[in-house]
């Protein structure tokens, strides 16, 4: 399987040495997970995109400091790009930022969220069970780091998973799937992020973050779900 990275920010420079580049920690989850899959990165903050859909089997978009809704010319030609996608009935998955853009390229609202920023461990639901959620849980529990919310959602769209403080964490529709939180972070990279830009949050917030530390993630778990959507997705032309 050969998955396209859109990559849409990069990680900030002090923290690249410890915790790498986007590509970098997407690479060594699914290595963590046991999915073997063969990868080609596109710098979508650079104007650079696959010359053609069929390039690679499907594609996933990382996070980015940038929200879905602002206008930005390699954002704009990078939702031309996933519109062609969605045309071509190609599998994509949108992790956090890219979860948000899914939504609007699709018809639905993204904004900041009243309930601020999402940030440690989130805690969700699973509402709707799906074949390829194997080895299936009944809950998600990953690494987070939003302001933005999907607060509308498109027509004909199924809500996977979610929790009170969003509602709308999981959503798929078609070949397409969007997830809210990180499954390529890990605990490290999560709790250095949040020292490094801990202004932007309240000392109640960064102290219900690292308590939620201590809870295990399905980071892992995650990603199979991730790959075996995508190969179901492959076999259902």
């Amino acid at each position: 399987m050969k998955l396209g990275l859109l990559q849409c920010d990069h990680v900030v420079t002090e923290l690249q040495s410890a915790h790498g580049d986007y590509p970098e920690q997407f690479k060594a989850v699914f290595e963590r997970a046991g999915v073997n899959v063969e990868w080609q990165y596109f710098d979508a903050t650079q104007g650079i995109l696959p010359d053609h859909i069929d390039c690679c089997d499907a594609y996933i978009t990382t996070g980015s400091r940038f929200g879905a809704y602002e206008a930005i010319p390699w954002l704009t030609a990078l939702q031309d790009f996933l519109r062609q996608l969605y045309q071509a009935d190609k599998p994509f998955v949108g992790i956090c930022f890219g979860h948000q853009l899914m939504a609007q390229v699709l018809g639905g609202k993204v904004e900041k969220s009243a309930k601020g920023w999402g940030i440690g461990v989130s805690f969700n639901q699973i509402k709707q069970p799906k074949s390829w959620m194997q080895p299936f849980k009944p809950k998600v529990d990953l690494l987070v780091s939003h302001q933005d919310q999907v607060v509308e959602l498109p027509a004909e769209i199924e809500v996977l998973g979610g929790s009170q403080f969003c509602p709308n964490y999981i959503i798929q529709r078609g070949k397409w799937l969007g997830i809210q939180g990180h499954p390529e972070f890990t605990k490290a990279y999560s709790q250095d992020l949040i020292k490094l830009r801990s202004e932007k949050y309240s000392p109640e917030r960064v102290r219900e973050a690292e308590y939620s530390m201590a809870a295990s993630v399905d980071s892992e778990r995650v990603i199979q779900w991730i790959a075996a959507f995508i190969q179901e997705s492959l076999q259902n032309p």
